[in-house]
């Protein structure tokens, strides 16, 4: 037997919940085009944001340590395939369309900057007067804009529902009303497991990478009532963890978390009686959160790795050594445009300057901001 896309809408008809959006009911793309014959239109969004060149160079951008510090900390773009994993999981337990959610999942850091929330605060300083600048309206840009891998459209051309869930991911009002889309509406379901599984990726495996580098350890962790709280879950009363320990006990807060975002989502559910998923957004609260010990607990986690690895000596050395880069670069291409690229020049008919220089160093892994600087800066560098 061969699925093809009816088979596999029929599927999602006869198993997704009656809150959860189906692809053969997706409002379409801006740009009409005909449906592939294997795949729903949510699998046809997954497969673009994975072969679009803003996704690959995720792989070299900074979730929190730089790449030149090793081959193990995550990157941003093993924290999106994280966030993907957990979003699925979240989606099957509850009946949601896990091809949507993984499609926003995929496509939510898309237009990070480099060297983390450090450039994403240079870029949005020195763009303070042009309207800021956030990763998140930027990734939605770089979807509908800045990708070129068509002829016929700019972007990737994804579905309402998808670039919906991109809009309102983190919120259901600023930015998505911004873009266009309904600030009376929060987001679907699917993008509020986007977003909740984004925020327990992010605390996992910042206190992963944070036990690994030395920054955290388990004597000041004790101080946390999650960490006790998996000491006793694990029976574990030690004072060092071996790499293998580590692992567990970032696997059992994942899966700690993960227990109580599905307990209290399906209490939500039950107790709101949804039955669409517009019903679903027309909610004054988030269907998907966590139960109110797990979201405390994450709280103060989210606290302690501010405090502690965040703020350390040598995260923050990173950090300003970064912004120094980011506004180096901004100001010289400012001053003298014709030093972009071609491709960015051509923008400028159709783009203010700042944006289009925002846009130029928003698309630059931390390697290539680094190599730009001293083609810039460097006199031994050839232009």
């Amino acid at each position: 037997m061969v699925f093809d896309r009816k088979k596999l809408e029929q599927i999602e008809s006869d198993v997704l919940a009656p809150y959860a959006l189906r692809s053969a009911d997706s409002r379409g793309r801006a740009y009409p085009e005909p449906e592939p014959r294997y795949r729903t239109v949510f699998q046809r969004d997954r497969d673009r944001i994975v072969h679009a060149a803003a996704f690959r160079r995720l792989e070299y951008k900074t979730q929190v340590f730089v790449n030149d510090e090793g081959d193990y900390y995550r990157t941003r773009l093993t924290h999106t395939l994280e966030v993907a994993q957990i979003g699925r999981t979240i989606a099957r337990a509850l009946g949601a369309n896990q091809d949507l959610v993984e499609a926003v999942a995929l496509a939510h850091d898309l237009g990070h900057p480099p060297f983390g929330h450090a450039g994403e605060d240079a870029l949005n300083e020195l763009m303070r007067d042009q309207g800021g600048f956030n990763h998140n309206h930027q990734s939605y840009r770089v979807v509908t804009e800045l990708e070129t891998r068509y002829p016929a459209f700019p972007g990737l051309n994804l579905t309402w529902e998808t670039l919906e869930g991109i809009a309102k991911h983190e919120t259901h009002d600023n930015i998505g009303a911004m873009l266009g889309f309904d600030p009376h509406l929060r987001a679907s379901l699917e993008a509020q497991i986007a977003d909740i599984a984004d925020e327990v990726a992010y605390n996992a495996h910042d206190l992963d990478d944070g036990l690994r580098a030395g920054l955290l350890h388990p004597e000041g962790l004790r101080e946390l009532a999650v960490w006790r709280l998996l000491c006793e879950r694990l029976n574990w009363n030690g004072n060092a963890l071996n790499e293998v320990d580590r692992h567990v006990f970032i696997r059992e807060l994942i899966g700690f978390m993960v227990d109580s975002i599905l307990d209290e989502s399906v209490r939500c559910l039950e107790e709101s009686g949804v039955n669409a998923p517009r019903e679903v957004q027309q909610l004054d609260y988030n269907i998907v959160q966590y139960g109110a010990e797990a979201r405390a607990l994450s709280a103060a986690l989210k606290a302690y790795l501010s405090e502690h690895m965040y703020y350390s000596f040598r995260i923050v050395r990173m950090k300003k050594r970064a912004e120094r880069f980011i506004v180096q670069i901004f100001e010289t291409l400012i001053e003298e445009p014709r030093q972009l690229p071609e491709s960015y020049q051509a923008m400028l008919s159709r783009l203010p300057l700042h944006r289009v220089v925002a846009d130029y160093i928003a698309s630059m892994t931390d390697r290539s901001a680094l190599l730009e600087y001293r083609h810039l800066y460097d006199p031994l560098m050839r232009p």
